[in-house]
């Protein structure tokens, strides 16, 4: 067992059938991570999985002094748990972590998106930046603003789901009730509807595009003009120095960031000439990991990113 000079915190990041966990110092060094699978479809092995690796990073980097989580669905007001998550991982809403892990103190609980930007703008792609948004496109959007420095959360938890925009008000409604939103305008779950059934995947697209074809071209351009108007929105809305895309469509890469940005160069509203920084997410599938740690080490961090400015 090792032991730090430095205050250290684990960072855990629960998702739909995995979980990844980070060690960090309070200055953002990375000490240790792991992952591990579960089964969502029976009960309460999410638990099981989480308490297997803390004990894995308690054997290898003795007691942390701290642990934060992260996970789907909105966290609770008190930040001690997920208050709402409905129709999967059940036993997680209301679900007390530091009961469960033996803490004395706090466990503060993010959701997920939040505490991937948070991980972003401490260690990842962002670093140092105050006004940010995040948004992950994957499965559906998700995502999440920095403003000033501190998370948008909102009144209810909410704050940052901008998969739910409003972008056609007498479009379909979304899961959430959005009529015509940027989720269903881009998201992977609906692929197959919005290409009339040629696609399967959202990648199945692109590689389509990249071969050249011409009517999978319209499909992809139409999602892009979809993204970069609710973009070019939000930075009017928010005011961000960067906003950063990740999740699994932004593998695109080529196909999305020029595209992209030259919608922004287009509907962006520059007053001053500044035009929001368009960005890869960087820390990948530990990002939100990493978010939990840095929500957890709170004080401890910001004294050392006082002493220490990026």
């Amino acid at each position: 067992m090792s032991s730090h000079p430095t205050p250290w915190a684990l960072g855990i990041d629960l998702g739909g059938s995995s979980m990844k966990w980070v060690a960090v110092t309070a200055t953002g060094d990375l000490l240790d991570s792991g992952r591990a699978e579960f089964d969502p479809e029976i009960p309460g092995d999410f638990k099981a999985a989480i308490l297997r690796e803390v004990t894995v990073c308690r054997g290898c980097n003795g007691e942390p002094t701290r642990i934060g989580a992260s996970a789907p669905g909105l966290a609770a007001r008190d930040g001690r748990s997920i208050a709402v998550m409905p129709g999967r991982l059940a036993g997680l809403e209301g679900w007390i972590w530091s009961e469960f892990l033996g803490r004395v103190d706090d466990v503060p609980v993010l959701n997920d998106g939040h505490a991937a930007l948070l991980g972003e703008t401490w260690t990842g792609a962002a670093r140092g930046c105050r006004d940010a948004i995040l948004l992950t496109l994957g499965t559906g959007v998700g995502g999440a603003a920095l403003v000033d420095g501190r998370l948008l959360r909102g009144f209810t938890g909410k704050g940052g789901h901008f998969g739910h925009l409003s972008l056609n008000p007498a479009g379909f409604r979304d899961i959430c009730g959005t009529p015509g939103s940027l989720e269903d305008a881009v998201g992977n779950h609906n692929i197959r509807e919005r290409s009339d059934g040629r696609f399967e995947t959202t990648w199945q697209l692109i590689e389509a595009v990249r071969d050249g074809d011409a009517s999978a071209l319209v499909i992809w351009d139409r999602s892009l003009l979809a993204l970069g108007a609710a973009i070019a929105s939000l930075t009017n809305c928010l005011d961000p120095e960067v906003v950063i895309l990740g999740g699994g469509i932004a593998a695109a890469d080529d196909l999305l960031f020029p595209p992209v940005q030259g919608l922004l160069d287009r509907f962006e509203w520059r007053p001053t000439g500044y035009a929001a920084r368009l960005i890869p997410a960087s820390l990948g599938s530990l990002a939100g990991a990493w978010g939990a740690a840095r929500n957890a080490l709170g004080d401890l961090a910001d004294a050392r990113s006082s002493a220490n400015p990026l």
